[in-house]
């Protein structure tokens, strides 16, 4: 009986049985391999993910930044414009560039020239537009360009005196068209005169691009050139005084400066001579002619290698020989023109005793004897002048016509030195003539 009860005990029921055997392996562990193949998945994923994210997020600042220097940048820019505008230089004039002229489209030239204290001008009207004018218009203004309103004649053509429409009275260029070469001039003219606004340069009033006909019109100088009261023509007398022949170096001066220095593409005028420099109602200078002009954009190691075109007597040996143009050359040329100013000669006069035909040649040996220099000075201003005054001006033309372009010096160290002696002249000069008569007008 015994036997029997175990057995039936211990085989139980069936269901019993199944019941009990699924329970026990519902809550066995789970197998350690299970485990692994769930983690693996989303630890690989986020290995790719996590880098891609930081590399964005690294673009994303860069980007950013580059952005917000950018802002900041035409921020600055916007503001040195309207500085340019709207401020008083302390010292010099300044301008802003425009972009290369159409020369079939009038320049709209809205840019004006600040002035400062040390000027020694007053500051003009507004700077006009400059205008497009037609051959017509010109025609009426000159009387069908009479000879009686001829005022000058020089390598580039003739010069008209003319009353504009509005009743302005103007120089009127007509440009002799010789080729290439009249054309790039006249050009040149255009281009860097409706841009550069100073009161030592010549006031661009407007150009004609008529057809076949190349005119410019400048505002009107009633005094001329420096050269016809320096070198006058048939016998005139030579009336400049001592004191207008300084301030007239001062104006030159600050006009090579403001070429050099102050321009935003520097500019080398490569013609600067007595003829290009027109004289107001009060004689003050303003150089004109920029027909033979280079831009500071074409320079090649400070230099510009280029065609040599200018006046015997005012280029600079290694321009002459070699046609290497540099800033340098426009101060050996304005140190000529200061010799003209203090010994009343041409850069070049065959006419003259043996070892005295060039005058730099002539002059430069003398320029650091004291007695020497006395004797060199011009005739016609008769001991009219500061002996102190006259030494400084011999050592500033000896260093600008030194042979070597290392020794000259910057305009801007000129313009330093003839300033104090500006300043200490009368402020009201009764008269810029030795005389009371007066001159023709030209230009």
């Amino acid at each position: 009986m015994e036997t029997n009860s175990s057995t039936v005990a211990a085989a139980g029921p069936p269901g019993v049985s199944a019941k009990n055997h699924t329970h026990n392996h519902h809550h066995s562990p789970p197998q350690p391999h299970k485990h692994h193949h769930d983690i693996l998945p989303s630890t690989s994923v986020l290995t790719i993910i996590i880098p891609i994210i930081i590399v964005i997020l690294l673009l994303l600042i860069f980007l950013i930044i580059v952005m917000l220097r950018r802002l900041k940048s035409a921020k600055n820019n916007d503001s040195i414009k309207r500085s340019n505008r709207n401020s008083i230089s302390n010292r010099y004039c300044m301008f802003i560039a425009h972009s290369t002229l159409n020369i079939n489209a009038s320049p709209d030239v809205k840019v004006g020239c600040l002035y400062g204290g040390n000027s020694n001008h007053i500051p003009p009207n507004k700077f006009r537009v400059v205008q497009v004018f037609t051959y017509k218009e010109l025609e009426v203004a000159t009387d069908r360009f009479s000879e009686s309103n001829v005022i000058g004649n020089g390598g580039f053509g003739v010069v008209y005196r003319g009353v504009l429409s509005d009743g302005t009275v103007a120089a009127i260029k007509m440009l002799q068209r010789e080729g290439k070469q009249g054309e790039r001039a006249f050009r040149i003219e255009v281009d860097l005169l409706s841009r550069l606004h100073s009161p030592y340069i010549v006031e661009l009033l407007g150009y004609c691009a008529d057809l076949h006909h190349r005119l410019l019109i400048f505002e009107y100088m009633p005094n001329g050139t420096l050269q016809r009261h320096l070198h006058p023509s048939h016998n005139q007398p030579r009336l400049l005084n001592w004191e207008t022949r300084l301030r007239i170096a001062l104006d030159c001066a600050k006009a090579l400066e403001f070429l050099h220095e102050h321009a935003i593409t520097p500019v080398i005028h490569s013609n600067f001579k007595c003829s290009n420099i027109l004289l107001d109602q009060n004689f003050k200078a303003r150089v004109s002619n920029f027909g033979f002009a280079k831009a500071g954009s074409d320079k090649i190691n400070g230099q510009i290698s280029t065609h040599v075109l200018g006046t015997t007597g005012y280029l600079e040996p290694k321009y002459a020989s070699a046609g290497k143009l540099t800033s340098k050359s426009d101060v050996y040329s304005y140190g000529v023109v200061l010799l003209e100013l203090l010994t009343g000669r041409v850069p070049v006069d065959t006419k003259r005793p043996p070892g005295e035909h060039v005058l730099v040649s002539w002059a430069l040996p003398r320029l650091t004897n004291r007695e020497e220099i006395v004797e060199m000075v011009d005739p016609v201003l008769q001991g009219q002048y500061s002996k102190k005054d006259l030494i400084q001006i011999a050592a500033i033309a000896a260093m600008c016509v030194q042979p070597e372009a290392d020794y000259r010096p910057l305009m801007t160290d000129v313009v330093q030195s003839l300033i104090p002696l500006v300043k200490n002249l009368p402020r009201c000069p009764s008269n810029s003539f030795r005389s009371n008569q007066t001159a023709s007008p030209s230009h």
